[in-house]
């Protein structure tokens, strides 16, 4: 079943809504096939300029630079998360049974939706894993976070706290564990991937295996009391 979703972004992210042009719609599309391919330090708005057709000051009018565009690019795959999130979790009541949902579709690949047609998720799935921490790990970031450019993010932890919470009310540190989750999920698909002797599944490149050990680090740390 497809979602339809409209994502209402923070303003500060560009100067121009991309959403709302076809120009705006083809540069979100070939950032993402770009970065995907070409890492983000090889990613310029010359070559997505080239990419599209268009000039980088086509492109500028939208974005002041490379960096807002993949926080804006990371900002949308969080908030679509939190939907993704919600969406297969609201008819669940067992606590548990919700949490172990929330860590497979964390540490689970993605397919890319065809209600979106102008962003693949699974690419930029890929991105978050690979540039993500490059959003945040810079000397702008106090300045970035009070733009509140990091909602998205600190939103979807927060909805992960909450489920843990409801596993085990006492436990101390509900946001410290829901962000681990994310993080951890993400740094073993990458070493699976790529530095497998980080790992204890890179052999196989097993998902599932990421996944059992994700639910054996939460729960074993919910229910240590």
């Amino acid at each position: 079943m497809e979602i339809q979703l409209q994502i209402k972004m923070n303003e500060k992210l560009f100067l121009r809504n991309p959403e709302q042009a076809e120009l705006g719609r083809k540069i979100i599309l070939h950032s993402i096939q770009l970065i995907h391919k070409n890492g983000f330090e090889n990613f310029t708005f010359k070559k997505l300029a080239q990419a599209i057709g268009s000039t980088e000051a086509g492109i500028y009018r939208y974005f002041e630079n490379k960096h807002k565009l993949l926080i804006y690019l990371t900002a949308w795959y969080w908030t679509w998360l939190e939907y993704q999130l919600n969406f297969h979790t609201h008819n669940i009541e067992d606590p548990i049974i919700k949490l172990k949902k929330v860590i497979k579709l964390l540490a689970s690949s993605l397919q890319d939706g065809a209600s979106t047609t102008y962003i693949n998720e699974s690419c930029l799935h890929q991105i978050i894993i690979t540039e993500g921490s490059k959003t945040y790990l810079t000397r702008n970031i106090s300045e970035d976070n009070k733009d509140q450019l990091f909602k998205p993010y600190k939103d979807l932890c927060a909805l992960i706290g909450t489920i843990i919470l409801e596993c085990n009310p006492h436990y101390k540190y509900p946001k410290s564990l829901a962000s681990t989750i994310i993080e951890m999920a993400h740094f073993q698909n990458f070493f699976m991937h790529n530095l497998p002797s980080l790992t204890d599944f890179g052999a196989h490149k097993d998902e599932s295996e990421i996944i059992s050990f994700l639910e054996d680090l939460v729960f074993s740390s919910i229910n240590k009391n």
